[in-house]
Formats: structure tokens, C-alpha cells, sequence
């Protein structure tokens, strides 16, 4: 069996809402996450931005809320996506979602 989950907390930067071509509805967050964490004995700081999206009638309700400037935590699993020009990169595929103050 394999393992596939990422749990992480951020403000989003940017959010925008889509319907693929199926119908189904896309909500795509720019997420940044900053936090302060150990490693071998030393205190390093963390920051990363990456990309999350959030498919299905399950996130509708709390698309309208999801705007910049908002802190969310996040939990679903990574795929590699491939962009038109070809260029690849890790994205989050929500599961679930949470606002938080």
C-alpha cells in the first residue's frame, strides 16, 4: 500500500472558480504557508506556495469564503500537474478543508 496525504495551513493568495468542460466545479487556491520548524537541532524557517484544488459539489458552500487573504487548513493528496507550456509541478488536491480564525 502507498501513502499519499499532505495536511498544511496557509493564507490564500488567490482563488478562482471554473467549471470543466464534465460540468464539475474547480475552485484553484494559491496557498502560502510560513512556519518555523527544528531540524537537526536548529530552528529553520519554512515557506512554500503551492497550489490547491478543490473539485466537487462537496466545496461549494465554502468557495464564496475562500478569498485572499484568508487562513485555511488543508488536507488531501499531491499529484503532479503539467501546464500547457509543458512545465510540471506538485499540486494539492483538497479533501477537506477548514476556515480558520
Amino acid at each position: 500500500m502507498t501513502t499519499n496525504h499532505l495536511e498544511l495551513s496557509g493564507r490564500i493568495l488567490r482563488s478562482r472558480r471554473f467549471d470543466s468542460p464534465a460540468g464539475i466545479h474547480h475552485t484553484v487556491l494559491q496557498l502560502e504557508h510560513k512556519s518555523l520548524k527544528t531540524e537537526a537541532n536548529m530552528q529553520r524557517q519554512v515557506y512554500c506556495v503551492i497550489q490547491v484544488i478543490l473539485s466537487g459539489e462537496r466545496f461549494e458552500r465554502l468557495t464564496d469564503k475562500l478569498k485572499a487573504g484568508v487562513d485555511i487548513q488543508v488536507s488531501g493528496f499531491i499529484a503532479l500537474q503539467q501546464s500547457r507550456n509543458g512545465q510540471s509541478r506538485l499540486v494539492l488536491h483538497a479533501e477537506n478543508v477548514e476556515l480558520k480564525n
